[in-house]
């Protein structure tokens, strides 16, 4: 454990941030399983619903740098894809 102030102060901010982030990880990958359940029950309307839900929140997180900005577009390209392929 660390002796400084400072230090104790950076690793309680350590683990505020760390939580906060695995939680936003969470429901970013919530919000796509969502989009996947839709598409896998053949669901159109369901699956462009959940897509509107989950494309914000992709860019929201991209743009803050929880996760990488190739991957946010990856994620949009290939769910867009799968429900346009549904008949």
């Amino acid at each position: 454990m660390a002796n400084i102030q400072s230090a104790k102060k950076r690793a309680r901010q350590a683990e505020v941030r760390r939580m906060r982030n695995a939680s936003q990880r969470s429901m970013l990958r919530s919000t796509i399983r969502k989009v996947l359940k839709a598409i896998e029950a053949k669901d159109r309307a369901g699956a462009e619903a959940a897509y509107k839900a989950a494309e914000p929140v992709l860019d929201r997180y991209a743009s803050r740098g929880l996760i990488h900005r190739n991957k946010a577009a990856r994620h949009k390209s290939r769910l867009a894809a799968h429900i346009k392929a549904i008949a």
